[in-house]
């Protein structure tokens, strides 16, 4: 029998996860939205029974549901997830997990006590690249990686200036907590080590510049708040030694948006990396994926071949879900993981504002 889903959330990425849900053989049963009228007019165009516009009428009204996605502001990840878990239900959350490493904590409790899984949207795990590399990594071509790169840099890509986006209290950060991908990506190729060290700094010289607006039509609000950083660069060691550098941006001055990994191991090197004809337009994208090595005394550079993915992993990364609550797959992230990324961010967060490394 399908599972049947719950949707929390009428925006934009709904679309991703209603079509990785139903690749995967779910059914969506509701849809639920506090905004007036959007869950309505959500369920009439992606064919969705039941409209709510509240979480807790959905989870009454709609009994059958199984598992549910949550895609709202950041701050209400947690408490959402939460309420969701303590209501017997499966969680596919939007990233970030919640707004700091103390909120996962919960997360990570709720779940246990009700032995629900919680999944959350960290999509470009499921790129082809991305998995491509991962087998290269797992089968032991690579070796150990010591050290990576993670970068998502954008020259002009702040998401519209005094919406949720912007507003600390509602998002948690700016760019660091919103593109936190490539630093998750990187750890994941890792191993998720567990992080030791961490000195960051963020810079916040253009964030109320609108000349470095992003291309999505998001609206300003002129009576709103504009109080995170627009970009954020950071450096970890971890536990075993492994190394991590980032660079995170909005709005920098850099040629092009790049979102990428670049890794050393003691096998072979590599790279993912995605780049950007126009800054934050998936449509104007280019994936690559490369392995480096040393053969018969020459420097090799292999290029891999990988379908190409204009959703960015996003309708994969849902499928995943239903599938891992099925046991046909194994999750492709878990709430520990949750937990050390976040840790790094709250980190790089206080290093930044004490201006010294953070032990964590």
């Amino acid at each position: 029998m399908a599972i049947k889903v719950g949707i929390i959330g009428a925006g934009g990425m709904l679309q991703y996860h209603a079509a990785g849900f139903r690749q995967a053989g779910a059914e969506i049963v509701a849809v639920a939205d506090a905004a007036p009228g959007a869950a309505k007019r959500a369920a009439e165009k992606w064919g969705i029974a039941k409209s709510y516009e509240s979480v807790s009428a959905m989870l009454k009204g709609s009994p059958e549901i199984k598992a549910v996605s949550v895609i709202v502001p950041n701050k209400f990840h947690k408490p959402l997830t939460v309420q969701c878990l303590k209501a017997g239900k499966h969680v596919f959350s939007e990233k970030p997990p919640a707004m700091n490493a103390k909120e996962v904590k919960e997360i990570i409790d709720a779940a246990k006590a009700a032995k629900k899984k919680v999944l959350f949207n960290f999509n470009n795990r499921a790129r082809p690249e991305s998995q491509a590399m991962m087998k290269y990594i797992t089968d032991g071509t690579v070796g150990k990686i010591n050290s990576a790169q993670a970068k998502w840099i954008r020259r002009t890509g702040i998401p519209g200036f005094g919406g949720w986006f912007t507003t600390k209290a509602l998002s948690g950060g700016g760019p660091l907590i919103d593109l936190l991908h490539m630093i998750d990506l990187a750890m994941y190729f890792m191993g998720y080590p567990e992080p030791a060290h961490v000195l960051g700094q963020t810079f916040s010289d253009f964030i109320t510049d609108k000349q470095f607006k992003g291309p999505w039509g998001i609206p300003d609000r002129a009576d709103g708040t504009t109080d995170v950083e627009n970009a954020a660069h950071g450096f970890v060691t971890f536990k075993g030694g492994q190394v991590l550098s980032l660079q995170v941006s909005w709005a920098e001055m850099v040629k092009r948006e790049e979102v990428s990994v670049v890794f050393q191991g003691t096998k072979a090197g590599g790279k993912v990396e995605r780049l950007f004809g126009i800054d934050g337009l998936d449509n104007t994208a280019i994936d690559t994926c490369e392995l480096y090595v040393q053969e018969n005394g020459n420097s090799v550079n292999r290029s891999i071949v990988t379908p190409a993915c204009e959703d960015m992993g996003r309708i994969g990364s849902a499928a995943n879900f239903i599938h891992a609550i099925e046991g046909k797959a194994a999750p492709l992230n878990t709430p520990e993981q949750a937990l050390r990324l976040m840790q790094v961010i709250d980190a790089i967060y206080a290093s930044a504002k004490t201006k010294k490394p953070v032990s964590i």
